[in-house]
């Protein structure tokens, strides 16, 4: 991507291409109204960044389109479902998300912990259609990928670290274990879900590997920075509400001006891997990253 118009230009057309399938995938025909749950859970918000990053992934790599569309869709389901079932009160209990009332709040708990289970099985059911679209092969590869990020090794294993550490003094080491499992394991399994849509070398694969991780971290430092510095109304979610849980974060461990420091390095170093990728076409994993820096929600 050339230019900054060029990058907002293809991001506003590939979150538009990823809002009408996920409107023609997630049906709201469930019974019992669980599929209006399921469809205020995942439309109308969010950055669609994971999405975008498997898009960008796929093309930086060559790949196939209609497959990354698929694995773009099933990345954003388990994310919405993640972030049904964060927002409970069980867990972090929010009761804003997106800039409206969080799904527990609109459908009750029962209807929004079963949205977060039918997302969550949605998501491997995109990744496997039964019209030969997709290789087999690939297909289980995907499906593999999405369920390491979002099971006990990564997004599901980071998140009972973080309920588990409210009120611990984490080191840096540990927390930054903690966000590489809940909230970089999916980021990175996004550029990794799109690098398979094609043939990228050994290489290649390392080094978008590493540029996922780095760009997972930073997003988490950042989402950390936003926290103490925005306002809830800009968020779309509660603003300052780590700190008021007594939570670890980069911000209450290194200070303000720090964690800018660490966000700006990671990206620096994201930006380095790319470079370094041998792969032609990057400019917009280039654009995401300087993107997620920028963020102001």
């Amino acid at each position: 991507m050339s230019d900054g118009v060029g990058f907002v230009t293809w991001r506003a057309a590939q979150q538009a291409l990823v809002e009408r399938a996920l409107n023609d995938w997630v049906s709201p025909d469930a019974p019992a109204g669980l599929g209006l749950a399921m469809r205020y859970a995942v439309l109308d918000g969010g950055k669609r960044l994971r999405p975008l990053l498997v898009l960008a992934a796929c093309e930086a790599v060559q790949g196939n389109a209609g497959t990354a569309l698929r694995a773009a869709c099933a990345v954003e389901l388990i994310h919405a479902y993640s972030l049904v079932h964060d927002d409970m009160p069980c867990m972090d209990n929010d009761v804003l998300r997106r800039g409206k009332p969080t799904v527990h709040v609109q459908f009750g708990e029962a209807q929004a912990l079963l949205a977060g289970d039918a997302l969550q099985a949605l998501a491997f059911e995109l990744l496997v259609p039964d019209d030969g679209s997709t290789d087999a092969a690939l297909s289980a590869t995907l499906c593999r990928q999405l369920a390491q990020a979002a099971g006990a090794a990564g997004m599901a294993g980071g998140q009972a670290i973080d309920l588990a550490s409210v009120g611990s003094a984490l080191d840096r080491s540990a927390l930054e274990a903690m966000h590489r499992c809940k909230t970089g394991a999916l980021l990175q399994a996004s550029v990794m879900m799109g690098a398979a849509t094609g043939q990228p070398s050994g290489h290649a694969l390392a080094c978008l590997r590493r540029y996922g991780d780095r760009l997972g971290l930073a997003f988490q430092v950042v989402d950390d920075i936003l926290d103490v510095t925005t306002d809830s109304a800009t968020l779309g979610k509660t603003a300052g509400k780590d700190a008021a849980c007594d939570k670890p974060t980069f911000v209450s461990l290194m200070g303000l001006a720090p964690a800018q420091a660490c966000a700006d390095r990671l990206l620096d170093e994201a930006h380095e891997d790319l470079r370094n990728s041998g792969l032609a076409h990057t400019e917009t994993l280039h654009a995401l990253a300087d993107w997620v820096g920028r963020r102001v929600s």
